[in-house]
């Protein structure tokens, strides 16, 4: 198991990134949250086993919603936290 802390930049907000981004780790079985910040940047904190975090990883950096463009992706590992789900934050 891993958990990452992700920082997205690009045009990421008023897009569905968020939801396209929720509904992708859902399906993936993932847990964590995804929420706008204040600087147009979407904070993503997304944990679960090894390879399907890094394939979650691979899906957003390449834009999950269509509207998307991602011009960079900053990863950082995270201690695991006891998460039961994925949730949209704000």
């Amino acid at each position: 198991m891993i958990n990452y802390l992700i920082l997205v930049t690009g045009r990421v907000q008023g897009v569905g990134f968020r939801y396209m981004t929720w509904r992708l780790a859902d399906e993936l079985g993932l847990v964590g949250q995804v929420e706008n910040l204040a600087d147009g940047r979407v904070k993503i904190t997304v944990q679960g086993p090894a390879k399907t975090v890094k394939h979650f990883l691979k899906e957003v950096a390449a834009g999950p919603s269509p509207a998307a463009v991602v011009t960079k992706v900053q990863v950082k590992e995270q201690a695991l936290e006891k998460r039961d789900s994925f949730v949209i934050a704000n």
